[in-house]
């Protein structure tokens, strides 16, 4: 039956369910046919769930509920939040099984015109595709979830620095930064992870260094191998602060892409470079000097052997004997771009084969 509450402006529902439960509801109408209307096929769909066993129908804002609760010590739940938002207006009422690909389709154009990159509407859509898919398979509320069409993102291409550029950017830094920097480029790590190492995590002993999993971007504890370099640099540090390995006028520092950092790649001549290619650098110099792909996954803390690959391009020079079997050239010396003709002839000397 229908019912009017003191404290609400709409027609509430109230009866008994078929397992004998007493329902009451708000049917968040005002109109009394409408209310009646939803009542009915309220009262219908109770009867095929606890009759016939079919699934109640479950709501995208359900789904974010028990999403976010399952997911409160993500990492990015902040960023993740703030997608889901941004797209409540769009499938907010709805039902999971309202939630189409066409309605996906709309998110995304949206999402495009505010002016932001693929890779930013991509972010957004991988926290929609999760929660669908989590309804889904995990949480069986829907037989079947949407497609996600994600948008085709640009490669970036690694940006990595020579030693002759680092030492340029290092005489324009403060001695603390500098000495992140030369930590960052002995280990690897990430800016959080060198802005919040402890002593506690460090031992010069055994030269190593660890991070913990709750520290990690890939959710897992990483020891940190301390070269030559890297322990020589911590001891200069000791003492400096009980706690923090890095710190600046007794207080630690919580962020090292400052503006005395910009400074110093302007100062520099550096273009195009962010604090984490300082990690892109560590990676491609360690790949040039012959450090093999699985053994840099293992230093790096990758849980993905394709983020390790897109440095493999910088060492081809196992390749190289490949290469030469299809060469007629046997032998072939360098000579300088400024020699004569006469140089080059008697530098080089070339035996073809018949």
């Amino acid at each position: 039956m229908l019912y009017k509450r003191r404290n609400s402006e709409f027609w509430w529902c109230k009866f008994t369910a078929p397992n004998g439960r007493r329902v009451q509801k708000s049917t968040k109408t005002v109109d009394k046919q409408l209310a009646q209307e939803f009542e009915d096929k309220y009262r219908v769909s109770l009867w095929r769930i606890m009759q016939l066993g079919e699934k109640p129908r479950r709501t995208w804002k359900e789904a974010v509920i028990r999403w976010h609760r399952e997911n409160q010590d993500k990492k990015t739940i902040k960023d993740d939040l703030a997608h889901i938002r941004w797209v409540d207006p769009f499938i907010g009422g709805l039902y999971l099984d309202e939630v189409s690909r066409d309605r996906i389709d709309d998110i995304t154009d949206a999402k495009l015109k505010t002016g932001v990159k693929p890779a930013t509407v991509n972010r957004l859509l991988e926290v929609v595709r999760a929660i669908l898919n989590k309804a889904s398979r995990e949480w069986e509320w829907t037989d079947r979830a949407p497609y996600v069409r994600m948008l085709k993102e640009p490669k970036r291409r690694i940006r990595w620095l020579t030693p002759e550029e680092v030492h340029q950017i290092l005489i324009h830094l403060p001695d603390h930064l500098a000495s992140m920097v030369r930590f960052s480029l002995a280990t690897g790590l990430r800016e959080s992870n060198v802005t919040g190492l402890e002593w506690n995590q460090v031992d010069l002993t055994r030269r190593v260094a660890w991070v913990h999993a709750d520290q990690a971007k890939a959710g897992r504890s990483i020891g940190v191998p301390l070269n030559n370099e890297a322990v020589v640099l911590l001891r200069t540090l000791q003492g400096n602060h009980d706690r923090f390995v890095f710190s600046y006028k007794g207080r630690p520092i919580k962020k090292a892409n400052t503006k005395a950092w910009r400074n110093a790649l302007v100062s520099a001549g550096i273009e195009d470079f962010r604090w984490h290619d300082l990690r892109h650098t560590w990676a491609s110099w360690h790949i040039q000097n012959g450090t093999p792909i699985h053994i840099l996954q293992e230093m790096g803390g990758w849980s993905d052997i394709r983020m390790v690959q897109r440095y493999a391009h910088l060492s081809s020079e196992h390749l190289t004997s490949y290469a030469d079997s299809l060469c007629q050239l046997k032998t072939v010396a360098t000579f300088s771009a400024t020699a004569n003709a006469e140089n080059k002839k008697a530098a080089t000397k070339l035996m073809i084969t018949a």
